[in-house]
């Protein structure tokens, strides 16, 4: 059943789907008292660092936007190709992904949880070859789904462990392209490394996989996200200019959130405010200043 309506899901016009998804969003946000309450936390201390003066308009946006991010995935991994490129509305900035080519650099595309990631992946693929790194859902029946969904138009996948990791890394060494998540928490007692870092006013633990891939084989940073345009017209591409990471680990941390700062100020509503990004994960030292999670 859950599979059938995924499939009719991704068959529906774009706005049709965005429009169930509103209705999605709102039956999340009716249903899951932990999903209203780690967005409103990360929405208070979102306005509490931005100063936005109307949190409760924007808390609505966001459940409408945030059951849009469900249910575009079953068009991004489902529909024909052709329909798929039809919604992309063209980019700002991509003239920093063709000048680190022209130079001969491998790049390291990055993109938050800001509006659609396969989405943006599938722009990133009509320009470049590229690898990405994911993360299985954790509803195991989606992932044959979504492997099938990403890998058509040529794109490479590669695992959030250990062998992904190196799989990136020789990517990038050969001259290649990757394209990784910035904003996920780091897993210490599963490998990942990760330090304490400023995230819109309070300590976020962030990964230090990014600015030690950037190092070492001296590929260009530039983060970049699918802005989702209203009424289902398709999606706009933003490419931010290179970062170039200080030496510091935690400057390192800081810079990449940052970086994400500055493109959630774009779509502000579109960010994935009902992730835990602040949770304390298992094998992660003590938080500076205490977790509100």
């Amino acid at each position: 059943m859950l599979r059938l309506a995924f499939s009719i899901l991704g068959a529906l016009p774009l706005p049709l789907n965005h429009a169930v998804g509103v209705l999605l969003g709102w039956l999340l946000w009716g249903v899951s008292p932990r999903h209203r309450r780690i967005t409103r936390n990360n929405l208070a201390r979102y306005c509490a660092a931005t100063g936005c003066t109307s949190p409760a308009a924007l808390r609505r946006r966001v459940v409408a936007e945030s059951g849009k991010g469900m249910s575009e995935l079953a068009f991004a991994w489902t529909a024909p190709l052709p329909r798929l490129y039809g919604v992309l509305r063209g980019a700002t900035g991509w003239e920093h992904v063709d000048a680190a080519k022209a130079a001969g650099r491998p790049v390291i595309l990055v993109t938050p949880h800001l509006g659609c990631y396969d989405i943006a992946g599938r722009y990133a693929e009509t320009r470049i070859p590229i690898t990405a790194l994911y993360r299985p859902p954790k509803l195991a029946w989606l992932e044959p789904i979504m492997q099938a969904g990403r890998v058509r138009g040529g794109a490479t996948t590669a695992p959030a462990d250990a062998s992904g990791v190196r799989q990136l890394l020789k990517t990038l060494k050969a001259g290649g392209n990757i394209m990784i998540l910035p904003d996920q928490v780091p897993a210490p007692d599963a490998g990942g490394d990760g330090v304490w870092a400023d995230f819109f006013g309070a300590p976020a633990f962030t990964m230090t996989l990014l600015p030690r891939l950037a190092e070492s084989t001296g590929a260009v940073v530039l983060f970049f996200f699918a802005e989702r345009l209203p009424w289902g017209r398709g999606y706009h591409i933003h490419v931010a200019p290179p970062l170039e990471y200080p030496k510091d680990k935690q400057a390192a941390a800081r810079a990449t959130n940052g970086a994400v700062e500055q493109l959630v100020a774009l779509a502000p509503a579109q960010y994935l405010w009902g992730y835990n990004r602040y949770k304390h994960p298992a094998g992660a030292p003590l938080p500076p200043q205490g977790v509100a999670a």
